[in-house]
């Protein structure tokens, strides 16, 4: 077991604990009751009293058990208050808590010698059992489940059952035992608490997987082919914000670092038509295995061929550093004809927006050099009660009030409206058919969404399905799937484009929905790409981004003009309704009156199609 901050992660290429037995003799059990007892000491905590310690010349006795700090903060004073434990003394509880699993209280000092000091005081040493269950169930705990690479077929039901399952079911029965029989009469209320991991990585190493150029390091790194995901699935993030853009260098990254296979994963995703290794260390892994709920999991046929792009997310030292303004960077390598990004495994950059953004910024690189048009927004096809259809494509920056504008018009055209079809939640491209029709398709199968500018209860709604990020802290957010890989990749035409116009107040010259009369009125707005912060960046106040995406098109701005002049000449072209939408939901006292007005006089234009 690894534990990284606030992160619990288990390895397992053997059988799990079967018995409460064997969850006593597990390494894991005794380095968690370690820590949780350096805790008790850091505070010197009423719940080591337990112990009933003789205090007296404590100091010269000090177990490595003992952070510095507190031996150091009482080098100069009376060490007869400071208390310790030992680890003959740990010992002794566990041996304690094995046979508390079995018998009644009263029953074990006549079979573990010394147990009746721990058990003088039964109330505390109650409090001492649940403080020591949810101090285990505070951190965000992962498994990582190996198979060999001869496993040729997965059988992830028999995983839940026999590994997933079976330890959640060893620690919180154990738990219930010992608690009941401390206790003089059973409890009346149960809590099914998840007692095991939140969430089981299924991985498996392959041959030859990455065995060319710089990329070599990575061969060995076991890839992930299941995830088993227990939702709600909280997580704590060192951050909740991101910073800077993603900038291309000169150079390869991958050829300035080395790593350590054990500390790494993959997570082989597919991005829109496009197949990206998303390589994470495992103090990312919160971020890494959260990518279940955002990009589709490659197949083993997938596997076969070699990807697109490959980002390296979690990087030690500072081998990446000076590369760029910010260590965010990638690489164009021609050679290989692949894709190359990388960012430091620093806490700075624990934050999904990283994950996920590079991801995107790696396929849109990719579809401009293949003409297509990557736009920064969302994309729905609404179907209306009586058969008529409107796919709108609403583009703008983060916090510009996309998702919030369609989740309102879901709600308040519940009359109107049969079915809202989600094809792109953040991310897409635009393509121009060899038979000149326009078509649009997006990249992910989830959403990333910020839980203030959701309706009131509707992320509750969802929680069978939900990773909630920083919650509590501004940007909270919450990963969703939305939709299949399979409607993301057929492609929609459009009848709307539209810009998500997020600071201007509406006027008599300044409607809810304003329609672009020529692409150069047009393509003037959507260059711009004006937004006020929402505080899902480090940004504030009004800023102006390149067609509202920074990634990609920014770094490569003289194709995406090209792109972007021939894309909206064809909207025009083909009678496509463009426009902007002002959400107001950067403006205070609109976050959701902007955005529902707004769907309102969408749905207004849509009931007006012939």
């Amino acid at each position: 077991m690894e534990i990284l901050g606030n992160k619990a992660i288990l390895t397992l290429d053997r059988p799990i604990c079967q018995t409460s037995d064997e969850l006593f003799d597990s390494e894991v059990f005794k380095e968690i009751i370690k820590i949780f007892i350096d805790k008790l000491i850091a505070r010197q905590s009423i719940l080591l009293e337990i112990f009933n310690t003789d205090t007296s010349g404590l100091l010269d006795k000090i177990t490595n058990f003992i952070p510095e700090k507190i031996r150091d903060a009482v080098s100069n004073k009376d060490s007869s208050r400071i208390k310790t434990i030992t680890e003959e003394q740990i010992k002794l509880l566990i041996e304690t808590f094995r046979f508390l699993a079995k018998l009644k209280s009263e029953k074990i000092p006549g079979v573990v010698k010394g147990s009746e000091t721990l058990l003088k005081d039964r109330e505390l040493f109650l409090e001492l059992l649940d403080k020591l269950y949810y101090f285990w169930i505070s951190y965000d705990r992962f498994l990582i489940y190996r198979t060999s690479r001869n496993f040729n077929k997965i059988r992830t039901r028999s995983i839940i059952d026999d590994t997933v399952e079976r330890l959640n079911n060893v620690i919180k029965n154990t738990y219930r035992d010992i608690k009941e029989n401390l206790a003089e009469e059973e409890p009346q209320t149960y809590r099914q608490t998840r007692a095991g991991v939140d969430i089981t990585a299924i991985t498996k190493n392959y041959d030859g997987l990455m065995d060319f150029g710089p990329y070599r390091k990575f061969s060995s790194v076991p890839v992930i082919r299941k995830i088993i995901l227990a939702p709600p699935l909280i997580l704590n993030p060192a951050m909740n914000k991101r910073t800077g853009s993603f900038e291309k260098i000169d150079v390869n990254p991958f050829t300035l670092f080395n790593i350590k296979t054990d500390d790494w994963l993959c997570y082989p995703a597919k991005v829109g038509p496009l197949l990206i290794f998303v390589y994470f260390h495992k103090l990312f892994i919160d971020h890494g295995m959260s990518l279940c709920n955002l990009f589709e999991l490659a197949d083993e046929d997938d596997l076969t061929k070699k990807p697109d792009a490959v980002y390296a997310y979690g990087v030690e030292g500072t081998a990446l550093d000076g590369l760029g303004v910010f260590p965010t960077v990638f690489y164009e390598d021609n050679e290989n004809d692949i894709l190359a990004g990388a960012i430091p495994g620093r806490d700075e950059f624990g934050y999904f927006g990283y994950l996920k953004k590079m991801i995107l910024t790696l396929h849109n690189i990719k579809m401009m050099k293949t003409g297509r048009m990557p736009f920064h927004g969302a994309f729905v096809r609404i179907i209306l009660k009586g058969g008529k259809e409107a796919n709108i494509l609403l583009m703008g920056d983060s916090g510009a009030g996309k998702s919030e504008t369609l989740e309102a018009l879901r709600y308040t055209g519940d009359e109107y409206i049969q079915d809202i079809i989600i094809i792109a939640d953040d991310m897409g491209t635009i393509e121009i058919t060899d038979k000149k029709n326009i078509m649009a398709y997006g990249t992910e199968i989830g959403a990333f969404l910020r839980l203030d500018d959701l309706m009131p209860g509707y992320a509750f709604k969802r929680l069978d399905t939900a990773v909630i990020m920083s919650a509590g802290q501004t940007n909270a957010r919450i990963i969703l799937p939305v939709t299949t890989y399979k409607t993301i990749m057929k492609g929609h035409k459009i009848d709307f484009v539209l810009y998500a116009n997020n600071y201007e107040q509406i006027s008599d010259d300044k409607p809810l929905l304003e329609k672009f009369n020529n692409p150069e009125e047009a393509i003037s707005v959507f260059r711009e790409g004006k937004v006020m912060s929402k505080g899902t960046t480090s940004a504030t106040g009004i800023t102006g981004t390149y067609f509202a995406n920074i990634f990609g098109p920014l770094q490569y701005m003289d194709l995406y003009d090209t792109i972007a002049e021939q894309y909206f000449s064809e909207f025009f072209s083909k009678k496509i309704f463009v426009g902007q939408m002002r959400t107001r939901l950067g403006i205070p006292g609109f976050e959701r009156k902007g955005p529902e007005e707004s769907a309102r006089e969408l749905l207004k234009i849509i009931l007006q199609i012939q």
